[in-house]
Formats: C-alpha cells, structure tokens, sequence
C-alpha cells in the first residue's frame, strides 16, 4: 500500500503552486494560520511546518503581528551577469530571439559536461541576444531535455522570461548552478551580433542550472560585451 503524503506537504504544495502561477504575487499576505487550519482540517502545528518550508525555500516570509507575506523572489545563483541588466526588466531590457526553441541534438559547443541520462534523450534549443536599451549586451544559448517539460514551447514565455515560464506554466524551479568563465576574443559572428571588431574581448559565461525537478538541466553559454555595461554578481529570476 503506497504511503500517504503528510498533510503538511499537501499545504506546502497547495500554497508554493497558488504562489507559482500567480494568485498571490509579491507582497500579498497569504492565508491565515487559522484559515489554512479549518481549509486543511489539520493542526496549527502542521501548518506551521508547511510555512517554514515554504520560508525555507524563499517563497514567502513572516511579518511579525500580520501573518505571511509572498518574497519578491530573487535568488542569488552566482552567476556573473550583466549589472542592472534584470533591474531594469521591462523598463531598458529587451530581447530578441535568434532561434526559436525547436528539437534538435546535442551541441559540442556546450561546456559543461552534458549528463550520459541527457545525452540518451533528445534536446530543446533557443538562442536570444538580450539588449540595454539599444545596445546588445548578451549571446544567450540554452540547452535542455525534450522531455524533460513536456509540449514546451506551447505558448510564449511568460514576460518574456524562460526562468518565469518554467515556474508558472510547469511549477519547476531553478535551484542551483555551476558555472565556468573564460574570456575569448570575437569571432565573426560574435562581432557582428555585438557590432564590434573582430577579436574583441568577450566574456564567456558556461552555466549548467539545476531545477526543481530531477530531470530538468538547463545548459547555457552566454557571451558578454562588457565594453559598456560592466558584470556583476547577482542575478535575479
């Protein structure tokens, strides 16, 4: 006989996938300790411990005499971006896609080394360059298992936003990466994209994201002029 789930679970899940696809949106106050006891017909206890997983995973937090309050959800991942680049979202950040995402094969040009389980699955592949104003900024090209989401892409990513998309279309979130950087000189292509000579400097960003679910690597090389907008260390989902 398969075990049941513990209750705290099923309200941790309930209020992480209301929080995910947008019923609550940063700042808004969740239900109430007492309402998620007579909703859930379950202690106060158990909905303490759903709570603190949620805080745990940086969903919400507890605003002392007001009850809990969804996170503007920012995680640092460690990876080198370009400064401002996500502040501005919406306001001086635009993208355009270069490839769509479609089912192709594995690249050689991904850096990181691919998972042998990944390798024995097809892979889904697009490719942005991300602009500041007028002014590009990245190469963005991303790799990750075909059936990993399945029947992605159906739509259009959600404001624009791959990392956005995949919380609020799939419930999968990212959890961590790792990261290699390199510093190239342009190759014709690059230059053109950029606008800028030949064998200028770029930097090459090499990521491999993990996410929510065991499944999903997200492989990403990004190339970066610097030349105007300098990098920093934060980067913001």
């Amino acid at each position: 006989m398969k075990k049941a789930k513990p209750k705290y679970l099923n309200v941790r899940n309930y209020l992480k996938q209301q929080i995910q696809q947008g019923t609550y949106n940063p700042g808004d106050f969740i239900l109430s300790e007492n309402e998620l006891c007579r909703q859930f017909s379950i202690t106060r206890t158990t909905v303490r411990k759903a709570l603190d997983e949620l805080i745990k995973e940086g969903f919400i937090e507890r605003i002392h005499g007001k009850g809990s309050r969804v996170k503007e959800r920012r995680h640092t991942l460690g990876l080198l971006n370009v400064k401002g680049f996500s502040e501005a979202v919406g306001e001086g950040v635009n993208t355009k896609f270069l490839q769509l995402p479609f089912q192709t094969f594995w690249s050689d040009e991904i850096i990181l080394p691919v998972s042998e389980e990944d390798k024995n699955e097809g892979c889904i592949y697009f490719e942005r360059l991300r602009f500041v104003g007028n002014t590009p900024v990245m190469l963005e090209k991303n790799w990750f298992p075909d059936t990993a989401v399945p029947g992605f892409p159906q739509k259009e990513f959600i404001d624009g936003s791959f990392f956005k998309t995949l919380s609020q279309r799939y419930l999968i979130e990212i959890v961590g990466s790792t990261q290699e950087i390199r510093s190239e000189f342009a190759g014709e292509k690059h230059a053109r994209l950029f606008g800028i000579e030949n064998t200028s400097p770029l930097l090459h960003i090499s990521i491999k994201f993990l996410s929510s679910n065991p499944k999903l690597t997200i492989y990403s090389e990004l190339y970066c002029d610097t030349s105007v907008y300098p990098v920093g260390n934060s980067y913001y989902l």
